[in-house]
């Protein structure tokens, strides 16, 4: 076993492209009955053919480093809380809060926002996505539903539930064809009403699809909304590159990590010949990620496949998780919960119940 233990710390190679030691931080090793379990605790959720090519990368490992004894390796994960910018404080129930932004509006933000969202609930990760964009709101129609929520006793509004994840919606609550004029007040309190009177449950990961831009309402949520990191989703475009940098100052400015950026339309493909361009530019995302010493998280296509899905109301990563466009996602998302692994966790104090009690001091007569 001290052997075992030994070989474990050691490893550090990639396993799935994320380093070993956000798969080998929580390892417990016992022996019942001749046989040792290794079991993994991570902060991350992986799907079942993830961990069964863990387990398999593992194995060969130890075998190849000349164990002989029987060992079994299981994988359970659990996910924690992580901290919010100073000042602030988790909102119970929800374990982390994650800014989807771009800057930029067309970029496609609203839909790697869903995609991940259901990436990460199809391997078993509880999660919910505040559409936040009052103006112009995408979620209704990329995750197929303009049903109105309903409230419970409490008055609370029950989020409605598509593939997986609970969404809510300003699109949900109106008339899709009428115009919302409301200044800048209005909509901060309105999507500060929308997150706190919605009844979310239990969630590992909240995602909040912010509005293009970085005016007085991006600003005003970013400083109220208790946020554990932002994702910055941009094309190689300079035009969006530079809003992009605009977001990430915002992030900054208000202490909210940035995990990292998501290019998105980052490359075509020409259905008939094959050939490939990249019709909005090339690496500007990886002088970003140098710039502000930030993460790639990965690079999305310009695919007729992924417009066609989010317009049917049935996004890609809902639609099917055996094609080339899902393994990508699938991808990101696991870089995404892997990095919010890492953060540094919400210190939770509970503080000791002090009990107060008067008492009748007068005189005896």
């Amino acid at each position: 076993m001290h052997q075992l233990r030994t070989l474990l710390d050691h490893y550090n190679e990639p396993l799935l492209g994320i380093h070993a030691k956000h798969y080998l931080k929580n390892v417990q090793i016992l022996e019942e009955d001749g046989v040792v379990q290794i079991h993994l605790r991570i902060g991350f959720f992986l799907s079942d053919t993830q961990i069964d090519q863990l387990i398999s990368k593992l194995s060969d490992y130890l075998y190849d480093k000349g164990i002989e004894q029987a060992f079994e390796i299981d994988v359970a994960s659990k996910v924690e809380t992580h901290k919010v910018q100073s000042g602030l404080k988790p909102i119970k129930g929800i374990k982390n809060i994650i800014a989807i932004a771009s800057g930029k509006g067309g970029v496609g933000k609203s839909t790697t926002c869903a995609n991940l969202a259901i990436a990460l609930a199809n391997n078993g990760a509880k999660v919910g996505i505040l559409d936040a964009d009052i103006y112009g709101p995408s979620q209704p129609l990329i995750m197929g539903s303009y049903d109105n929520p309903t409230t419970d006793d409490k008055k609370k509004i029950k989020p409605l539930v598509r593939h997986g994840v609970k969404v809510i919606s300003v699109g949900n609550l109106i008339d899709p064809d009428s115009a919302i004029i409301w200044r800048g007040p209005m909509v901060s309190g309105a999507l500060m009403q929308l997150l706190n009177d919605t009844d979310w449950g239990e969630l590992d990961y909240l995602f909040i699809d912010l509005p293009p831009g970085t005016g007085d309402i991006q600003l005003t949520m970013a400083k109220k909304i208790p946020m554990s990191a932002s994702i910055i989703v941009t094309t190689p475009q300079d035009l969006s590159l530079i809003d992009a940098k605009r977001a990430i100052a915002m992030f900054n400015k208000v202490q909210i990590h940035t995990l990292g950026i998501i290019e998105n339309m980052s490359v075509y493909t020409c259905q008939n010949c094959g050939e490939t361009a990249h019709i909005f530019g090339e690496k500007a995302a990886e002088k970003l990620v140098e710039k502000y010493d930030t993460s790639l998280l990965g690079s999305l296509p310009l695919a007729i496949e992924i417009r066609e899905d989010a317009d049917s109301g049935k996004p890609t990563m809902a639609k099917t998780q055996k094609n080339a466009l899902s393994q990508l996602y699938n991808e990101i998302a696991l870089q995404v919960s892997a990095k919010i692994a890492s953060l540094p966790k919400a210190v939770m104090i509970n503080m000791p119940t002090v009990k107060v009690e008067y008492t009748n001091n007068s005189s005896k007569n």
